[in-house]
């Protein structure tokens, strides 16, 4: 049986030639990522370095590994659905030979067997391109991780040679996984059926999808009711599922779903014979559209789907520092500067935020049993309660700003929901000596990312500290004072730089989504061309099977421009189809934020990234069937016309 594999997979190379470098491409972005991730567990950090930006730098790394993890999460997914979108392709254009396989006295489990036996060749020959691809992936995430500020220039992935062996396990995984669907389809359908396309074999809606569509599609509603409840990282696993879920519910359906979409392109087909042709090819053709609509409904979810949350994510997070906002103006500038804002005329209230240079260690308690304590060097801020309750609308979870003086902490909205318990004790080390502190508050959490973890009061600084450090005042204008006057008024005496709040959330907002992109160009970079190969592969696949079509339809007196050009219009049909479903499944991701109260004024639609996406989509599939068409045209329809398959 496995010489049988081998002299088939030799024979229609073609055929699997796409699933082979889907493989190679996911097992080395796999091995890359787990490369990167082995030198994120060794931070390379500068003697001499102060102790604040050694725990940035490592809590980079922690963050550079999360990320890579989602990665090698995605690859792994994306391998596994392109390997079963075009492994059951490929077995369904065999379906006559594995038929007469049968027919000659092979066994279901011969079959089965055979077809296994060639996902294992093909997993290990593209394990071994993988490997080769691997070490070049490797350094392009390195240069996107440093290119957007992740890492350090100085960082430098580990090498273990445990990695080559996890790499043949996951394309042999990958591969076992991706065909064993199509392999027990193709052993269960009955010869003579397959023979002669009837039956089961002519089925393309089989329980097994009916099963596993719905049941993904019935996971992602669950998914988009629950959005709204959870917090930023939740939401964004979530939105991830949806896409994921989303992806996989359509693509299975797809088979249905592609040619009840192209019925909505009858429309179409009034301007000419050729554009019919094109609409009915793509209705009955429903094998062949599913495959190459499965990786791009997947491509265009994720994208635009992760982006979409994203950026809806960074402006939910503006609105909600906004709303909590009761000032006009925010004064960014030294603590010794800010100390003159409240004597400006017009200033009714001035509240200011002082960037504490100290280290906190607190304990965490999720559980009765559960302890640990962790040090925190960032996002810590010193602040006058009195002043900060008359300039910001939030007021603590638990607990009283009231109480935040002398040895006192508030856990701020950063560690919201981290076990920082009120009543507990925390240790901060100013300069040379350690202060015990206690929890006296809990600050709700807040959709922003980069929220004060915690709050002290300004008292427990070292004068001389906070009159260097940076701060950030929100001033409450005086009623009946232009504010424009009062904002000129703090230019002209020169205390930092003032701006308006819309104007400062703004700024904080594309801070914000400036990092978000940094994340998608590593989460989705590489996975994006992976994606694109995979149509393309599936384009190949269809064109080079339709040879005796072709030739059919130009013995009828179509010309072969004529059915380059008809095949063009099926592939774009196709495409809309694909980036529709896709489109469909992306917003989907955003139903948490879409239903919630502030949905139409956060919504952050990508459009460049939407367009960027169709006029590549078009671009690509319009290219491949062009050249796939002319290459399968080439030979005299005479020939083929008269061919057995």
């Amino acid at each position: 049986m496995w010489r049988m594999s081998w002299s088939t997979f030799r024979e229609r190379w073609t055929l699997f030639a796409g699933a082979l470098l889907t493989v190679a491409f996911g097992v080395a972005l796999v091995q890359a990522s787990v490369m990167v991730t082995l030198g994120t567990g060794r931070p390379r950090i500068p003697a001499g370095t102060p102790a604040a930006e050694a725990a940035r730098i490592r809590d980079a790394y922690e963050g550079v590994a999360s990320l890579l993890g989602m990665t090698v999460m995605l690859s792994c997914f994306l391998a596994v659905f392109i390997v079963g979108s075009t492994f059951a392709f490929t077995v369904a254009q065999r379906r006559a030979d594995l038929a007469l396989l049968r027919t000659l006295g092979g066994s279901r489990r011969q079959v089965m067997t055979l077809l296994l036996a060639e996902a294992v060749i093909l997993g290990l020959l593209g394990s071994l391109g993988g490997i080769a691809l691997g070490v070049p992936f490797m350094w392009i995430q390195i240069w996107l991780l440093t290119g957007t500020g992740f890492v350090p220039d100085a960082f430098a992935p580990v090498w273990d040679n445990r990695v080559l062996i996890a790499s043949v396990s996951v394309g042999i995984g990958m591969a076992l996984f991706g065909s064993l669907a199509a392999a027990l389809r193709a052993a269960r359908v009955r010869p003579l059926e397959a023979l002669r396309d009837i039956g089961g074999a002519a089925r393309v809606m089989t329980f097994g999808r009916w099963l596993w569509g719905g049941t993904m599609l019935l996971a992602t509603g669950a998914m988009v009711s629950a959005q709204g409840s959870v917090d930023f990282l939740g939401a964004l696993m979530i939105a991830l599922g949806v896409s994921l879920c989303g992806s996989i519910g359509l693509s299975a359906l797809s088979p249905l779903v592609v040619p009840l979409a192209g019925h909505l392109l009858r429309p179409l087909a009034r301007f000419g014979p050729l554009a019919e042709l094109a609409q009915a090819n793509l209705r009955d053709g429903r094998r062949r559209a599913a495959a190459t609509a499965a990786p791009m409904i997947a491509l265009v979810a994720l994208l635009v789907g992760l982006t979409a949350m994203l950026g809806t994510q960074a402006n939910a997070a503006g609105a909600d520092v906004r709303r909590d906002i009761l000032g006009q103006l925010v004064v960014t500038s030294t603590g010794a500067d800010a100390e003159r804002i409240a004597s400006v005329p017009g200033v009714e209230a001035a509240s200011t935020a002082v960037t504490a240079d100290i280290a906190l260690t607190v304990t965490h308690q999720e559980a009765p049993d559960e302890r640990y304590r962790m040090t925190y060097h960032s996002g810590i801020v010193a602040i006058d309660p009195d002043a900060y309750q008359r300039t910001h609308r939030r007021r603590p979870a638990s607990g009283s700003l009231d109480a935040l003086r002398g040895r006192a902490v508030v856990a701020g909205p950063g560690v919201a929901g981290t076990g920082v318990r009120r009543g507990g004790t925390a240790v901060a080390r100013i300069g040379d000596r350690s202060v015990t502190l206690k929890v006296v508050a809990r600050m709700p959490a807040t959709m922003e990312n980069n929220s004060d973890s915690f709050l002290v009061p300004r008292d427990l600084l070292p004068p001389a500290a906070v009159a260097s450090a940076r701060a950030e005042t929100v001033v409450k204008v005086a009623p009946g004072t232009p504010v424009a006057a009062v904002a000129d008024r703090l230019r002209a005496a020169r205390v930092g730089k003032v701006e308006t709040v819309d104007r400062w959330v703004a700024a904080r907002v594309a801070e914000q989504q400036e990092q978000n992109d940094g994340v998608m160009i590593v989460l989705m970079g590489l996975a994006a061309v992976y994606a694109v190969v995979a149509v393309i592969n599936a384009m190949v696949i269809a064109g080079t099977e339709r040879r005796r079509e072709f030739a059919v339809a130009r013995l009828t007196g179509l010309s072969r421009r004529q059915v380059v050009r008809s095949a063009l219009l099926e592939s774009c049909g196709v495409t809309l189809i694909g980036i529709s479903l896709g489109l469909l499944v992306a917003t989907a991701a955003l139903g948490g934020f879409l239903f919630g109260p502030s949905g139409a004024e956060i919504l952050a639609v990508p459009w460049r990234l939407i367009a960027v996406l169709v006029a590549g989509a078009f671009a690509i599939s319009a290219l491949t069937s062009v050249l796939t068409t002319r290459a399968a045209t080439r030979v005299p329809p005479v020939a083929l016309a008269a061919a057995r398959e």
